[in-house]
C-alpha cells in the first residue's frame, strides 16, 4: 500500500508546475516497416501528381472556363450538401444517441449503409426514387413540375446521400461522450427539451459537429459516383471537378486530368488543414 501511494505521488504533477512529457518510446521494427509501407502508399500517389503536372502550361490550363467553372461548382454543391446534411443529420444523430425506441439498432445500420454501398448503386436508387418515374419523382414532377435528376440540385442531392453518414456517425459519438448532467441540470432549472439542446447540447458537441461537417464536405467534394447516375455530366450544370477530371482524361488529355486532380487536392488540402488547426484537433 505504501509503495504503490508513493508511486501516485510521484506520477502525479506538482501544483503549479506544468505535467511532464511522456518520455520518447523506441518504436519496435515490426511496427515502423508497414507504418512506413503505409505512409508511402498513402503519399506516393499524391507525390505522383505533383511530379506529372505539367507545370509549364499551368497557369494556361488554370484559367480555362471550363476548370474554373467545374471548380466553382464543386464548391459550391459541397457546402450546400454539407448545409443539409447538417439541418438533417444532427437531429438524427440525436435521436440516434439519446432516444430509446423500438429499431434503433436497424436505424443506426440503415444510415450507415450508405459508406459501405457502391456510390453507383447509390445514384441508381436516388433515381428510382426521385426520378421521373420514381416513388416521389413522379409525384413531384406532377404536382409541382419539379424534377431531380440532371439538375445542380440533384448534385447536391446525391452528394448529401453519401455524406451525411460521415456526419451523424461524428455528431453521434460526440452526444454519446458528452457529460449528460449538464442538460440534467438545465432540465432542473426549467429548460425545455429545445432551449436544452440548443443552449447545452450543441455547445457540448460543437467540436464533433465541427468535425463531422468537415468529414462531410471532403467527402461530398470528392463524390463521382452517385452524381454522374444521378445527375449526369453536363458541363455548367452538373460538371464537378471528379467529373471535369473523368471526361479530360477519357478525352486523351493526361495533363488537363492532371491540372483538374491537382487542383482538386490542393483545395481539398488547404481547407481540411485549416479548419483541422481549428476545430478537429479540439474535437
Amino acid at each position: 500500500m505504501t509503495s504503490t501511494g508513493a508511486h501516485d505521488t510521484a506520477a502525479r504533477p506538482e501544483p503549479g508546475r506544468p505535467p511532464r512529457r511522456r518520455r520518447a518510446q523506441r518504436v519496435p521494427a515490426a511496427l515502423l516497416a508497414p507504418a512506413l509501407l503505409g505512409l508511402l502508399f498513402l503519399v506516393l500517389p499524391l507525390a505522383g501528381l505533383v511530379v506529372r503536372a505539367p507545370w509549364t502550361s499551368l497557369p494556361q490550363r488554370l484559367t480555362e472556363p471550363g476548370a474554373l467553372t467545374a471548380l466553382r461548382l464543386s464548391l459550391q454543391t459541397a457546402t450546400a450538401a454539407t448545409v443539409v446534411c447538417l439541418l438533417l443529420g444532427v437531429p438524427l444523430a440525436w435521436l440516434l444517441a439519446r432516444a430509446r425506441f423500438p429499431g434503433r439498432r436497424l436505424v443506426r445500420a440503415l444510415v450507415t449503409v450508405p459508406l459501405v454501398l457502391p456510390p453507383v448503386v447509390g445514384g441508381v436508387a436516388l433515381l428510382l426514387v426521385f426520378g421521373r418515374r420514381g416513388l416521389l419523382g413522379e409525384w413531384l414532377d406532377a404536382t409541382f413540375g419539379f424534377s431531380l435528376p440532371f439538375t445542380t440540385t440533384g448534385v447536391v442531392v446525391a452528394e448529401a446521400f453519401v455524406a451525411m453518414p460521415f456526419l451523424v456517425i461524428a455528431v453521434e459519438g460526440a452526444l454519446r461522450g458528452a457529460d449528460a448532467r449538464y442538460e440534467e441540470a438545465a432540465a432542473t432549472l426549467g429548460a425545455g427539451r429545445w432551449t436544452t439542446f440548443t443552449h447545452v447540447t450543441l455547445p457540448l458537441v460543437a467540436p464533433g459537429v465541427a468535425a463531422g461537417a468537415v468529414l462531410c464536405w471532403a467527402r461530398a467534394l470528392g463524390e463521382f459516383g452517385a452524381t454522374i447516375t444521378f445527375a449526369g455530366n453536363y458541363p455548367g450544370v452538373t460538371q464537378t471537378m471528379p467529373l471535369a477530371v473523368y471526361q479530360t482524361i477519357e478525352g486523351g488529355d493526361l495533363d488537363g486530368a492532371v491540372v483538374l486532380s491537382l487542383v482538386l487536392l490542393t483545395v481539398s488540402v488547404a481547407i481540411l488543414a485549416g479548419l483541422r488547426d481549428k476545430w478537429i484537433t479540439s474535437a
